[in-house]
């Protein structure tokens, strides 16, 4: 009896060696999470890349509408002067359309006003009124962004 135990033993540990798992497939699922974890970090690092590239893109469209900004409220600031005058309203024709240089201001790099700035005005009923528009420019390594800005005032 001894002897059939030993055999049955020896069958029964044989068998278990049969449904083991295979070395062999654990190299393959390495080399599968390898690939995988390799393409999320390129797609992660594209993803990355294209986020500051548009983050960089709104600030220089930011720069450009203040610099667009800055024309219309220096046109505004002629137009209708504050102090001694203030109650003295220009018209278009009074004043200069040629733009401020801001590309020295800080914050205003490589910014400029695209010169003239446009101004129209007409009087209806005793009351002028003005259109005034003013395109903001910034251009940073080859990129350019421009900005316009209409504003309507008129006089009281």
């Amino acid at each position: 009896m001894s002897r059939n135990l030993k055999l049955k033993n020896q069958l029964f540990h044989h068998n278990l060696g049969y449904y083991r798992p295979r070395r062999g497939s654990s190299l393959v699922i390495a080399i599968f999470v390898i690939v995988v974890m390799s393409l999320l970090g390129a797609a992660l690092v594209k993803m990355m890349d294209s986020s500051q590239e548009n983050l960089a893109f709104e600030v220089l469209g930011t720069r450009a509408y203040n610099a667009a900004q800055t024309g219309v409220q220096w046109q505004l600031s002629q137009l209708f002067p504050v102090g001694l005058n203030s109650s003295a309203v220009n018209t278009c024709a009074d004043v200069s359309h040629e733009p401020p240089i801001i590309s020295t201001i800080k914050g205003f790099n490589a910014c400029e006003i695209v010169d003239p700035i446009k101004c129209d005005d007409f009087t209806h009923n005793g009351v002028r009124y003005y259109t005034i528009t003013s395109v903001g420019q910034c251009n940073i390594a080859g990129e350019t962004t421009s900005r316009v800005i209409e504003v309507e005032a008129r006089s009281m």
